[in-house]
């Protein structure tokens, strides 16, 4: 692991996957959960949604550690407005998975970086379009099968894309295939470059 440069860099969130995707850049890193309400707001779309968690959640962190870089992140996934939330269960991952049939599910997510205690924050989102596989070929039982098996009761309509869940898309459109995932490691990049934070870069500051 690269461990020189010079400022602590902090992801604020406890997901496994989002530590595994930005383990992927070879950095030190510290994990804390933000702790906030991640409730939408009314009139809210889903990508204003994820653009203002992922900020909130970046800034509430970045406050107890003024100076430290910190990374937040958010995912808002919709059926045109209809949001479809992390499960939690094996009956709501079954009826989000019947709804999503032969459909276009859009992932919004969105990375922010927050620097001087949250003073400064900078902002990327990207939008995955995921069409899955029809009705005929993703019949109740092998869904059930899916869910038996990946168990997706944390992951915003049951798609465990990473794993299994592959195999329930009929296509992907969008720019970065980690954003699905959760966290857009290409957007991401380029925000850490921009505040003087490069991967590729040992002696990276933030000024």
């Amino acid at each position: 692991m690269n461990t020189s440069t010079s400022r602590r860099l902090i992801l604020a969130s406890s997901s496994v996957y989002r530590r595994e995707l930005l383990s992927r850049f070879g950095l030190t890193f510290e994990s804390q959960s933000p702790n906030i309400d991640e409730s939408a707001r009314a009139n809210e779309s889903p990508r204003d949604t994820a653009l203002r968690l992922a900020k909130e959640k970046a800034v509430v962190v970045a406050r107890d550690n003024p100076l430290a870089v910190v990374i937040g992140s958010d995912q808002v996934a919709c059926i045109g407005e209809r949001r479809l939330e992390k499960p939690g269960n094996a009956q709501r991952a079954l009826e989000q998975l019947l709804l999503q049939r032969g459909q276009v599910c859009d992932f919004h997510t969105a990375v922010s970086v927050a620097t001087h205690a949250g003073a400064q924050v900078i902002s990327d989102l990207v939008t995955t379009h995921v069409r899955f596989r029809s009705a005929d070929e993703l019949t109740e039982a092998r869904l059930n099968r899916y869910i038996e098996i990946e168990q997706p009761f944390d992951c915003a309509g049951a798609a465990k894309s990473e794993a299994l869940g592959i195999t329930l898309i009929e296509s992907l459109e969008g720019p970065d295939p980690t954003a699905l995932i959760g966290l857009p490691l290409i957007a991401l990049s380029r925000l850490l470059r921009d505040i003087g934070f490069d991967p590729l870069q040992p002696l990276s500051r933030v000024d």
